[in-house]
């Protein structure tokens, strides 16, 4: 999978703003929509593949796609997610990326709105959008129509992850500039959660993660980040 250089560039900033961004204690509520706590026990779940991509940082800061270390992520990632049946629930359907060539704008369009929330709702502060009320009130609308048409399923899980690593050049320029004083970023990873109601389309629970720790290149490590992507998830009950 590989981008433009430019959203490649875009990604790594978003990275930036989100670490040096230090969240308050979130309330429970903040993960959550209006009127959501929970899943119905009969609701079904679809796992729509992860929307990843892993970068190389270079000596001057600029983010180079990887796509074999991409490849292995996505196998980590779905090993990762495979580990937590029981908090996904009993009855979980997993798409395959093959089954995603009909559905790849909705990917993208998660992807999108993910950002939004995180931005205005998780970050919040001066980006707070007073018309959401401090509320989880996105959706991504009747762009979920053909996917819960292919699933027959109540809830969609979609997972958005960038993670990227210092590369040996990019470390050794760490390692001069800080006998400087200066501090210059390595990698990062910043990844979003989203349960997606597919009879509206709401965001009904989300989480994201945002720190210069993790690698998705690795299936233990992986299988953490998906731990901590899923931490709060609405189990079915």
């Amino acid at each position: 999978m590989t981008y433009p250089l430019a959203r490649a560039g875009a990604g790594i900033l978003l990275c930036a703003l989100a670490l040096v961004y230090l969240p308050a204690q979130a309330q429970q509520s903040k993960n959550l929509a209006p009127g959501f706590s929970q899943r119905p026990a009969a609701s079904k779940l679809v796992v729509v593949p992860a929307d990843l991509e892993l970068f190389s940082i270079g000596a001057g800061g600029v983010p180079e796609p990887r796509a074999d270390w991409t490849q292995a992520a996505q196998k980590n990632v779905k090993s990762g997610l495979a580990s937590h049946k029981l908090k996904l629930g009993a009855d979980v359907l997993g798409l395959e990326e093959k089954d995603m060539d009909e559905l790849a704008d909705i990917n993208s369009l998660h992807g999108a709105v993910a950002q939004s929330v995180f931005l205005h709702h998780m970050m919040g502060g001066v980006l707070k959008l007073p018309t959401k009320n401090g509320a989880l009130n996105w959706s991504l609308g009747e762009a979920v129509k053909p996917l819960k048409d292919k699933t027959g399923a109540d809830y969609a899980l979609f997972i958005w992850i960038r993670d990227s690593y210092a590369s040996n050049e990019r470390k050794a320029a760490m390692i001069a500039m800080a006998m400087l004083g200066v501090g210059i970023a390595g990698g990062a990873q910043i990844g979003y959660a989203s349960l997606v109601d597919l009879n509206d389309g709401r965001i009904v629970w989300f989480n994201d993660l945002r720190r210069a720790s993790g690698d998705l290149r690795e299936a233990e490590p992986a299988k953490e980040t998906v731990e901590a992507l899923l931490k709060g998830f609405p189990v079915s009950q």
